[in-house]
């Protein structure tokens, strides 16, 4: 482990953060990739502290001259590239209606292209020598797309759906580079106070919330257990996977009714509120923000379960007894 390259992009605040943090308690090298200077340099302390070595590098993966010069930098600097994780996004909280075209762009740009751009350099490193391993950091959400949220469900839509037909592509070819995702559920993280919001109150996560250290965990088992499509991280991401895919025209109803209420606090939304859209809220004028969002007394620190894919069958069919129990009952509200 103490040789093991590792490219983790979003490594600023959050869930890449975290992963940054956990591959440096285990003695490895770890590029951090992230627009924010302030978020960079307290993420690479925090890699040096827990052992490992830091490779911070200021990117933007929305450009793809940038995030494919940060890979000739990584191995001229730390050697190859063993593992590469894609974690960086960016979005905006709004109806679709008040979300602006070059918003939407943005938003793509950040967090599907990303994603492609990222994978792209790692596979340029990774298939001449036949190895390597690229995680993509998914959500529930690739799978069950909610309100307020369009820009980012779009984009982890699109995300499943590249994974889906690389994985193929891959085992065609008969390559030992490996690509998995891992669908994580609702996380404290820094992104409900610097995300572009357009909503009256504070936005917040649908509990049950988890820390992103147990993000974090889920995300280094899918870099040593690479073989497998897909890992789902928390009971509420299995239950949501469950109740989509046997009632979706039900959750459609149910979201539709409750999803707005949901994801906001009590508290307004502050005018002075950071927006990482087009700037980084951790940049030179900014702060450090870390990994943990501001609702920490309400986050899960451990999580039951690491759901592989092929758990999936038996899933569905557990949850889908609860979820048509559910929809039964929604039925007769709406």
């Amino acid at each position: 482990m103490s040789e093991q390259v590792v490219v983790v992009t979003g490594a600023s605040g959050g869930i890449g953060r975290a992963v940054a943090t956990a591959f440096g308690s285990r003695g490895a090298s770890v590029a951090l990739l992230a627009r924010g200077e302030k978020g960079l340099a307290g993420s690479a302390a925090q890699v040096r502290a827990g052992g490992g070595h830091a490779l911070p590098i200021p990117t933007d993966v929305a450009d793809q001259s940038q995030v494919f010069a940060a890979a000739d930098r990584v191995e001229a600097e730390l050697g190859p590239i063993d593992v590469w994780v894609n974690v960086a996004f960016t979005s905006v909280f709004a109806p679709f209606q008040k979300i602006h075209p070059d918003e939407y762009r943005r938003v793509t740009e950040v967090s599907y292209l990303g994603y492609v751009y990222g994978t792209m350099a790692a596979l340029q490193k990774m298939k001449p020598r036949d190895k390597g391993t690229i995680v993509q950091v998914g959500s529930a959400l690739a799978y069950r797309g909610i309100p307020l949220q369009t820009a980012y469900c779009g984009a982890k839509h699109a995300i499943q759906g590249f994974h889906e037909a690389l994985r193929c592509e891959l085992l065609h070819e008969k390559s030992n580079v490996r690509v998995t995702m891992v669908q994580m559920p609702a996380v404290n993280t820094p992104q409900f106070s610097w995300v572009l919001s357009r909503l009256p109150r504070h936005a917040q996560p649908v509990p049950p919330i988890y820390q992103p250290e147990v993000a974090a965990r889920g995300v280094l088992y899918a870099a040593d257990h690479p073989k497998r499509r897909e890992y789902w991280v928390g009971a509420s991401t299995v239950a949501t996977l469950a109740a989509n895919a046997v009632a979706p025209g039900i959750l459609d109803r149910y979201l539709g009714r409750t999803g707005f209420a949901s994801q906001q606090t009590d508290q307004q939304q502050p005018e002075d509120a950071p927006a990482n859209l087009w700037e980084p809220a951790d940049g030179s004028d900014g702060r450090d923000f870390g990994a943990h969002g501001v609702f920490d007394t309400r986050a899960k620190s451990t999580v039951p379960q690491l759901w592989a894919s092929h758990h999936h069958g038996l899933l569905i069919t557990i949850g889908g007894v609860a979820a048509t129990a559910a929809a039964v009952l929604l039925s007769r509200r709406t």
